[in-house]
Parts: structure tokens; C-alpha cells; sequence
């Protein structure tokens, strides 16, 4: 096939619908336009010998802290850190200060993010006990990834922790519903059990019942109100094998975190480096995580990118804040578990890109095809390497996963045709767009 492009994709394997092929794909105007054996004129050539071409990763749970908290993050640094680790798309999280909950607040990431953000983005609005009656509307606002809602470890005017705030807001609107699903009831009477000093006590004190608690209330809640959730950081088997009776109304998501690292030997290595909420819980937790995945309950990966300093994290148990920094590793631990063949690459796309376009209605992005946004992540399975903190561009500088060896690493990012990054080398600027969902496109 002949033409003119803006730029071509040569040489490598390219991951379309239909599995694995050995072809060009030409771009032009930020758009897929020609995939076979192409030659002629191109703006740009990028040499693909040897590299797999994988549909742009979308990590749909993020949290870059900005407004109101940058000294941990800002949505310029973040992005970075996404990029870099062949992301092109984030969904961003509403708690931040002041919370992203009003369309002014919304607006003000937008404009904040507006090719200051190296990749892609959408924002959550966070649903409040006040502002439950707006959120049909704000949802609707073009750049929203939809609603959150807090049940448990947020505090303030995002949690919604009882079940009539829930259904209220369930109530209004129509698209997915985000859900952070842990029983605040059942942690404020357990709060006793947290040992000063030992976070290894995380776990038991936001032990598997009040994950479960909570995900059978919202399951109820949702059914009753006929409103699609999904729910995110899934942390026990119980909670996916309960999910897969209900796969009409909820998707869910779980973590890389909650895939590699187990209990056992995360506490005692990482200290408080290892809190997160959901906890990070036992191996045999861990293990059961991926039975299910390999059942094909799990949705997408999201990275729960939550960031804390250096400082903050030093912090005495349970003064210490949970959260760790993800965007950057996603990707690069999912193709060593893939090396070590605990995923396959068709599942891995379906979880990284084309999981997000179906659940939630991505308009051009979550598949490499002709009229679909040129969104590349381009990454060598063989390439084998070591985390290191000089590779980390997230503002908090730390990892639980460097010094790891892993097999697989993302070469290049491309998004609507720009190549953002190539080699651990970043463009001059940042093109950062808001996603678009067919929710809000008419």
C-alpha cells in the first residue's frame, strides 16, 4: 500500500483485534489510516524491528494530587511518570483540595492539564452527600471518566459511607460508577487493632470482611437503583467470585501491587512503603487474585496511583499514610508476569486497553484500527532490566519495586501520532488531550 503519511509504525509485530501480525501502520492527522506493507512519503518513520506494537495502555485509576497537595504529585509530573512507562491515558481521581465534586472544580484540571499533561487524561467527580442531586449533570461534562464514590478511607465531604447517601447517589445519573469498596462502619470499630509501629497490622485491621461487607452492599444498592458500578482494588478472591454473579450490573478492577507483592514479605521488606488501602494482603490472597483473572473476571488493571513523600512515609504506623506510587510500573510488571507466563499478551491488552473502551466508552482509543486514535505503546519482550530510582519520574522519588529485575519494558510512547517518549527519553512538550466517551459526546 502506497500514500502519504504523517507517520509510520515499520517493522513491527502490531497487536490488532484479531491477534499478532507482522505490519506497518500508517498515521495522519492523529488518526490510524493504513495497516499492511506501506511505503512511501512519511513525516516521520519509526524503526520497529525486533518490537511489538500494543494498542496505547490505558490506566483508568490514578491519583496526581493536584490541586492542592503537588509536593507529592502534580498532574505535569504524574503524566510524566505515566509516559515513561508507555501509558497514554489516565483517568484521574477527585480527592484532592479542594475535591473535584462542583463543574468549576472540573473545569479548573482541565484547564491545569491542557497539553501541560504529557498524556492523555479524564477526570472523576466525586460524589458528596450534598451534591448527589448535580451529578447526572456533571457527569455528563466533556473530560469526566464519570463518578466516584468513596465508601471507606476517604474523609470529609467524599465519603458517602451509608446506604441511603448511596443509593441517592446512584440514583442520579446513568453512566458506570466508579467505587472505592471498603465498610467505614466496620473499620471505625476495628480501628483498635492497628499495632503503632507495625503496619503488618493493615491487613487485620481492614481485614477481608470489610472489603466484602462493603461489596455486597453496593452490589445490592446498585441492583436496586438498575445503575452499572464498577468496582475497584479488588484485594480477595472472595470479592471476584461474588462479582462474577453479577457481571450484568458491575466490572471491577485490580492492581499490579495486589498481583506481586504478598503480605508475607512486603511488611517486614517495605514497612509502611507497603500500605495501601485495600491492603496488600497474603500470598494466598495474592494467588487467588490470579485464578480469577485467569477466569476472566477482572476488567481492566488500574495502577491506584497515590503517592506520598519520602517524609510522609517515614511517618510511625498508623500515622503513616496509606497510598504508593504505580503509573510508571504497570506496565513493565504486568510483561514480566507475562514472561513468567502468568498472563497471556491477549489478556493483557484486554486489561490494559481494551477493557477500559468496553466498560467505558472510550470513543477512538483501546484498540489498534483504521480511524481509531494513533495511540501506541511500543515495548520489547525481551529486554531485561532493573528498576532503579533514576528512572522514576513521579515527584515522591520512590518505588516498593525498585532494585526488582524484570523481563519486558516499554520502549516507546505515542499518542495521536506524537512521540512522547522513545528510549526513556522524553519530547520537548507535553500533548495532553481530554479523552473522549461517548456519554458526553453529543
Amino acid at each position: 500500500m502506497t500514500g502519504s503519511f504523517d507517520l509510520i509504525i515499520k517493522d513491527g509485530t502490531v497487536y490488532l483485534p484479531g491477534g499478532p501480525v507482522a505490519a506497518d501502520v500508517g498515521v495522519t492527522g492523529g488518526k490510524i489510516v493504513a495497516i499492511g506493507a506501506l511505503s512511501g512519503d512519511a513525516g516521520e518513520v519509526i524503526d520497529c524491528t525486533g518490537l511489538h506494537v500494543l494498542p496505547g495502555v490505558i490506566d483508568s485509576q490514578v491519583h496526581f494530587r493536584e490541586p492542592g497537595l503537588e509536593h507529592k504529585e502534580d498532574l505535569e509530573s504524574g503524566s510524566r511518570a505515566a509516559v515513561m512507562g508507555g501509558v497514554t491515558a489516565v483517568f484521574e481521581m477527585p480527592n484532592t483540595k479542594p475535591n473535584t465534586d462542583t463543574a468549576d472544580r472540573v473545569a479548573d484540571k482541565l484547564a491545569r492539564a491542557h497539553h501541560r499533561m504529557w498524556c492523555d487524561h479524564a477526570f472523576y467527580v466525586g460524589a458528596t452527600c450534598a451534591n448527589a442531586p448535580e451529578l447526572a449533570e456533571l457527569e455528563r461534562i466533556p473530560g469526566t471518566a464519570g463518578v466516584k464514590i468513596f465508601m471507606g478511607a476517604s474523609t470529609g465531604d467524599l465519603l458517602v459511607a451509608d446506604d441511603g447517601a448511596l443509593a441517592r447517589v446512584l440514583a442520579s445519573g446513568k453512566r458506570r460508577v466508579a467505587i472505592h469498596a471498603e465498610d467505614e462502619f466496620r473499620m471505625n470499630a476495628r480501628a483498635d487493632l492497628r499495632v503503632t509501629g507495625d503496619p503488618s497490622s493493615h491487613p487485620v485491621w481492614r481485614d477481608d470482611e470489610s472489603a466484602m461487607l462493603a461489596t455486597k452492599r453496593i452490589l445490592k444498592l446498585a441492583r436496586e437503583a438498575k445503575r452499572r458500578i464498577h468496582i475497584l482494588h479488588i484485594t480477595t478472591p472472595a470479592e471476584l467470585e461474588l462479582i462474577a454473579q453479577h457481571k450484568d450490573i458491575a466490572t471491577c478492577e485490580v492492581t499490579p501491587q495486589h498481583l506481586t507483592l504478598a503480605g508475607e514479605e512486603a511488611y517486614p521488606r517495605l514497612g509502611t512503603y507497603a500500605q495501601m488501602n485495600p491492603p496488600i494482603r497474603s500470598g494466598a490472597h495474592r494467588d487467588g487474585l490470579w485464578r480469577w483473572l485467569a477466569q476472566g473476571v477482572p476488567d481492566v488493571i488500574g495502577s491506584d496511583h497515590a503517592p506520598h513523600t519520602i517524609e510522609e512515609k517515614s511517618k510511625t504506623y498508623p500515622d503513616s499514610p496509606s497510598g504508593m506510587p504505580g503509573v510508571q510500573t504497570l506496565l513493565p510488571l504486568l510483561l514480566d508476569h507475562m514472561h513468567h507466563g502468568r498472563v497471556s499478551m491477549q489478556r493483557l491488552i484486554d486489561l490494559t486497553s481494551a477493557g477500559a473502551q468496553r466498560i467505558f466508552g472510550l470513543v477512538g482509543k483501546g484498540r489498534i484500527a483504521a480511524g481509531y486514535d494513533a495511540d501506541f505503546t511500543i515495548v520489547d519482550l525481551k529486554k531485561k532490566w532493573t528498576v532503579t530510582e533514576d528512572w522514576l519520574e513521579s515527584r515522591c522519588g520512590w518505588s516498593p519495586f525498585t532494585g526488582m529485575e524484570l523481563t519486558g519494558k516499554p520502549i516507546g510512547t505515542i499518542i495521536r501520532g506524537n512521540r512522547v517518549m522513545w528510549e526513556d527519553t522524553l519530547a520537548d512538550s507535553a500533548v495532553g488531550e481530554p479523552v473522549r466517551f461517548e456519554a458526553t459526546e453529543f
